[in-house]
């Protein structure tokens, strides 16, 4: 069983990492991509956009955390 908990560990480590948001926005965006895909929509810019947004709404919450007062 430990195999198994430190195998599962790593990948929650490795898809999550620091930042739990963006793994959502990015499976937010691979899921809207895939559904946008189904309904015959060329979709290829979706998650290039998110992930620029998603980026950029994490150094904004990290900027604004570390700023001095």
């Amino acid at each position: 069983m430990t195999r198994i908990r430190a195998f599962a560990a790593f990948w929650r480590d490795f898809v999550i990492g620091d930042d739990w948001r963006i793994a959502c926005g990015v499976l937010l965006a691979l899921a809207a991509t895939a559904g946008l895909t189904s309904a015959g929509v060329n979709a290829w810019w979706l998650p290039p956009a998110a992930v620029a947004v998603v980026l950029g709404l994490s150094l904004r919450r990290a900027v604004s955390r570390n700023r001095p007062d």
